[in-house]
């Protein structure tokens, strides 16, 4: 690996030794806990338009798969795999009544984000 002191002085970077040892602390601690993974895995899941439209769904009240298949005119596979990536990523949940599954969103604020960091 190349020594970054002498990569910043042949680019003529006005870092020297101990800040060049700092922000390499920085980036070695800012995973410590895993928390940039799990958010790197929501952005993911924020990531496909199928999810994104079944989270606009889910803002107008509860559905039962079925509701969201007949929506989104999908699969039930393809619904089932996507409802599946936004309750690991923990944006919706899920609660059983009789044989039926109902979905919602865990936080109705997850809309309200997803609108602001896409303005």
């Amino acid at each position: 690996m190349d020594d970054p002191t002498r990569i910043c002085k042949a680019r003529e970077l006005c870092l020297d030794s101990e800040d060049i040892k700092k922000l390499g602390d920085i980036v070695q601690n800012l995973d410590g806990n895993g928390e940039l993974y799990t958010k790197s895995k929501s952005f993911r899941a924020l990531s496909d338009s199928t999810r994104l439209k079944i989270l606009y769904l889910l803002k107008h009240g509860d559905l039962y798969v079925c509701e969201i298949i007949t929506a989104l005119n999908k699969p039930q596979s393809t619904v089932s795999y996507h409802l599946n990536v936004l309750k690991n990523a923990d944006f919706i949940k899920s609660h059983k009544e009789g044989i039926w599954i109902k979905y919602g969103l865990k936080n109705h604020d997850i809309i309200r984000i997803i609108e602001m960091i896409t303005e």
